[in-house]
């Protein structure tokens, strides 16, 4: 008779997994890669091995290589490559990442090939550094190589090794020092690295493609020169403002009904007016499901009400982090015509319509969180 085992247990697995080796894909400072076939699914997967190259750093980079692990396993974006299993041995300082193979090219390569395809990476490319700076990860090591193209034009962000989530200021200080292919921005002389610092790479990197290519055809210099600039002071500040920037342009392009202008704006009118403030670390909530999907709960929660009885829920929707806000006084409808818009709409309206609304909020005053502030609203 088979009994479940208790909370806590340990579950062995009785079969080991075999793989096929196909080939070496490369050797770096923190071990090698392979590529392998799993017969029983009949799919490639890359497996990196940790095996540093320098035995006298074997400790201090096995612990990129776990930080690697834990940030890749938080993240869920087409933009930035899956891993799927892991295997760790710290005892020995060794251990295997198993995780998506690219089928393509590094970035760099692709382009030399195929320079029509500019536009489209470099969307791409700030959609997922976006992401990664919704979730508060620095990538840290950002260069050709580390973005590949697949054969079907997915971009895709790889190599965390030298990944870093970051929970406060202190954790922007500049702790790593590589070799850097560009000249560095005056955030290093200040001992810096953010995501403003993020950008500035990204931009160069575009930068350096796009000149080395010879391509012609680009059609966002205005916003990489902003991202280009040494001066932080006079960069565009983030991914998420970058990423906003494109989706007004391209407002421009798109034609709106009347009812959909109205539901937007009756909509951003009112969370504009229940939140008072925002704590400069709150982060905008930029997936577009997410957001449809905690809405809806919050409509099926009051739609027999008036008025919300607390819009808490909704403005949770929005904004991570924290914020000060009127409770009450959020009408009904105006969630529900906002969702009947967010229902019927096409993927890049309802991007726009977020782009705004983030906008919208950007006036809204900032104030920096006290170490000993009692007053938070929630």
């Amino acid at each position: 008779m088979r009994t479940t085992p208790a909370p806590g247990s340990i579950i062995p697995f009785l079969r080991r997994r075999d793989y096929v080796l196909v080939r070496p894909l490369g050797q770096g400072a923190c071990g090698e890669t392979v590529l392998l076939r799993d017969d029983l699914i009949d799919s490639l997967v890359v497996c990196k091995k940790y095996s540093p190259i320098s035995e006298s750093l074997r400790q201090e980079l096995f612990l990129h290589f776990l930080r690697e692990i834990k940030l890749l396993h938080e993240v869920h974006h087409q933009n930035v490559v899956r891993i799927f299993n892991y295997y760790v041995y710290p005892d020995k300082q060794t251990g295997y990442i198993l995780m998506e193979y690219v089928q393509g090219t590094d970035i760099e390569e692709h382009l030399r090939a195929n320079p029509e395809t500019i536009n489209d990476l470099f969307l791409q490319a700030i959609d997922g550094f976006a992401y990664l700076e919704s979730c508060q990860i620095l990538h840290r090591d950002i260069r050709p190589k580390n973005i590949l193209v697949r054969e079907d034009g997915v971009l895709k962000i790889i190599d965390l090794g030298f990944g870093k989530r970051v929970a406060a200021s202190t954790d922007f200080d500049k702790s790593i020092s590589l070799n850097w292919w560009c000249e560095p921005p005056l955030d290093f002389a200040a001992g810096v690295y953010n995501h403003s610092t993020e950008v500035y790479f990204v931009g160069k990197l575009f930068q350096r493609l796009i000149s080395e290519a010879g391509i012609e055809q680009f059609k966002h210099s205005a916003l990489l020169e902003r991202m280009c600039r040494s001066e932080p002071r006079d960069r565009i500040p983030s991914f998420l403002d970058a990423k906003n920037e494109v989706a007004l342009r391209r407002s421009e392009d798109i034609e709106f009904e009347d009812h959909e202008r109205e539901a937007y704006r009756h909509f951003a009118d009112a969370v504009s007016r229940h939140i008072t403030k925002i704590e400069s670390g709150a982060k905008y909530v930029v997936n577009l499901d997410r957001i449809r999907a905690q809405l809806e709960v919050v409509h099926r929660n009051c739609v027999l009400e008036d008025q919300l009885p607390d819009c808490a829920p909704l403005l949770r929707a929005l904004l991570t982090g924290e914020y000060h806000y009127r409770k009450v006084g959020f009408q009904t409808w105006v969630l529900s015509s906002f969702l009947r818009f967010l229902r019927s709409a096409p993927n890049e309206k309802q991007r726009v319509a977020l782009a705004n609304l983030h906008t919208r909020l950007d006036a809204i005053v900032r104030y920096a969180k006290l170490p000993f502030d009692d007053d938070i609203p929630f």
